[in-house]
């Protein structure tokens, strides 16, 4: 029995930081999120304001207003509603996954804050691109919606933490 325990003690211990930083970090954001009862939180709107200055700038006309009677934002491009920004749409889940992750594949202090600083702003503007994207995407391009919201750009924002964690694992944590 100690034989066993000694020889998974390293994925034991991953399970075990992982659940609590992750627990930790869910508590921490739902207790903000409490705080927004039926409107939308104040990073959702930051995403929405940035989503709508990023799609302006590639020369469309967008527009994003909070809805009437749901918590999310309302996306306009050239006056067509083209869908919601919600809260999920944030990257905060993504990025309690991400910093979650790297935590529990221990490092050295330093190089774990600096991993997790600037992959956190990559993982934020590649979902913040993405949005834009998908954006324009559905304005150009409406018959596609499921396949550009359910498939290509989910797999662009997960595929990129994957490869940000294989990354950390492979150059920085402690193996």
């Amino acid at each position: 029995m100690l034989e066993s325990i000694k020889r998974y003690k390293s994925a034991l211990g991953f399970m075990i930081k992982f659940f609590i930083v992750y627990a930790v970090l869910t508590f921490v954001y739902s207790t903000y999120l409490s705080n927004f009862e039926g409107e939308p939180d104040g990073v959702t709107r930051i995403v929405a304001q940035q989503t709508e200055q990023i799609i302006n700038a590639f020369g469309y006309s967008a527009e994003v207003v909070q809805h009437e009677v749901e918590p999310t934002m309302k996306l306009l491009v050239h006056d067509n509603y083209v869908g919601r920004i919600v809260e999920g749409c944030n990257s905060i889940s993504v990025l309690i996954l991400f910093i979650t992750f790297v935590i529990a594949f221990t490092g050295n202090l330093k190089n774990t804050v600096l991993f997790i600083s600037i992959g956190s702003i990559l993982v934020y503007l590649a979902n913040l691109l993405r949005i834009v994207i998908l954006g324009i995407g559905l304005y150009r391009f409406p018959q596609h919606e499921y396949i550009l919201h359910h498939i290509i750009f989910p797999t662009i924002i997960y595929g990129m933490v994957f490869l940000l964690w294989m990354f950390w694992v492979q150059k920085f944590s402690k193996k």
